[in-house]
């Protein structure tokens, strides 16, 4: 089904629910597919205590680059030619504009040469997703046959509370309620969906404990060993927390209401640092360089809803990325939703009527942690290599974004693919 956002006479939001009739995709594959042969990311450490906070954000997208290409300093071939590489994407958020001429220099420095163009992009939190989106799109439209995607973010190097306001025009803006609700704080919009959908501190507490559960056994079992790339000696995430209780937990105050709120940094996504990048190129190109396919990009889309609420975005660009494809939510093996707060998290995953033992198997962002610019990228990586890992079909990729919109991209894996390339 797909959901609607609409405002009643009297001011109140209502979702509406439009049945879309599945045309679950068995069309043979297409040598026009644009496909993923490579998605790693770094390891997630937390911003300002964590292994990476020293580090600046080319550092940790040139390791990212570097690990999705397979350039290393021992004499071992590429995954491709990097001067094969036709444009890049990078989704970041809080690196001041200058920080674009930053990631230039990553590029080139970690081996990518200069012919190769860049740019960055800012959806907020989906910027990662947007940036694969953008390659993505551009193989589609016949524009280029190879690309990467990628995210990064420090946010040890640029803080959030270190953010300014946007300069405007406040004056006209305060006129219109809905445009000043843009400026809400992120917490104060989690608490916004807790108390509109009545969800209790014991709900969110319980999302969190499972995520961090879920997270420390994939952690011990090695399961993400194949999308880490190491930055240096580092190696794997320092946020997962294996020992977190719903008592633990409930000692910690709420943030943004302290009276009468339920967010709390327990149930809400850790601030972290880290990065991204996944290769992308047309399946004739991966069939012409013999290169094992990961996975198949479907279908992204992006939708709008109240800033005030901006959590529920995954709930109305599920649908719509769904529909895109033809298939339903029952269709999916596994969704990769970020846990930007247990709220809107947990909302959504009711709202839609999911499985919740296909959501986030391993854990989300409340355990792995959140780099804003790197979260889609990330998510990608995880989600493919879950795929092949288990031999399941299809998979979603959803997050919320800040000013009220929500993406979701389907991916499909082909299937027989394997490793493509050998660790660092």
């Amino acid at each position: 089904a797909a959901l609607t956002i609409t405002t009643t006479q009297a001011g109140q939001l209502e979702l509406n629910e439009e049945t879309i009739p599945s045309t679950k995709m068995t069309s043979p594959p297409s040598p026009k597919d644009v496909v993923i042969v490579s998605a790693v990311r770094t390891p997630l450490c937390r911003a300002r205590k964590g292994a990476l906070a020293k580090l600046t954000p080319d550092t940790l997208l040139s390791a990212a680059l570097r690990g999705c290409l397979n350039i290393s300093d021992n004499g071992t071939a590429p995954l491709i030619p990097p001067e094969d590489v036709q444009d890049i994407y990078v989704g970041n958020v809080l690196s001041p504009a200058s920080g674009c001429a930053g990631l230039r220099m990553a590029q080139i420095q970690c081996g990518i040469p200069s012919s190769v163009p860049f740019s960055t992009t800012n959806r907020q939190c989906s910027s990662g997703l947007q940036a694969v989106a953008n390659i993505a799109n551009a193989i589609a439209a016949g524009q280029i046959t190879i690309g990467i995607g990628a995210g990064v973010e420090s946010m040890s190097t640029y803080p959030m509370h270190k953010i300014k306001a946007p300069d405007v025009d406040y004056d006209a803006m305060s006129s219109c309620q809905e445009a000043m609700d843009c400026l809400t704080p992120m917490g104060v919009t989690s608490e916004n969906v807790t108390k509109k959908y009545g969800l209790t501190r014991q709900e969110l507490d319980k999302f969190a404990v499972l995520s961090h559960a879920k997270a420390a056994k994939a952690q011990a079992n090695g399961t993400f060993r194949d999308e880490i790339v190491p930055v240096g000696s580092v190696d794997k995430d320092d946020g997962i927390r294996a020992g977190t209780t719903m008592e633990t937990l409930a000692k910690l105050r709420p943030v943004f209401d302290p009276e009468n709120g339920s967010t709390t940094a327990g149930n809400a996504s850790q601030m972290t640092d880290g990065a991204a990048a996944v290769l992308l190129m047309t399946r004739e190109e991966a069939q012409k360089r013999h290169l094992p396919i990961l996975g198949v990009w479907r279908s992204f889309a992006v939708k709008g809803c109240p800033p005030r609420i901006m959590g529920i975005g995954p709930a109305v660009a599920i649908p719509a990325a769904l529909s895109a494809a033809g298939l339903q939510t029952s269709d999916i093996d596994v969704y990769e939703i970020n846990e930007a707060f247990a709220s809107q998290a947990s909302w959504c995953v009711k709202e839609l009527g999911l499985d919740e033992n296909k959501v986030n198997p391993h854990g989300g962002a409340i355990a792995l942690g959140h780099p804003l610019g790197a979260t889609g990228a990330r998510q990608i990586a995880t989600l493919l290599h879950e795929l092949k890992r288990t031999g399941k079909r299809y998979g979603v990729v959803s997050m919320c974004i800040g000013t009220g919109m929500g993406a979701a991209a389907v991916l499909e894996a082909d299937v027989g693919a394997s490793t493509i390339r050998s660790r660092m």
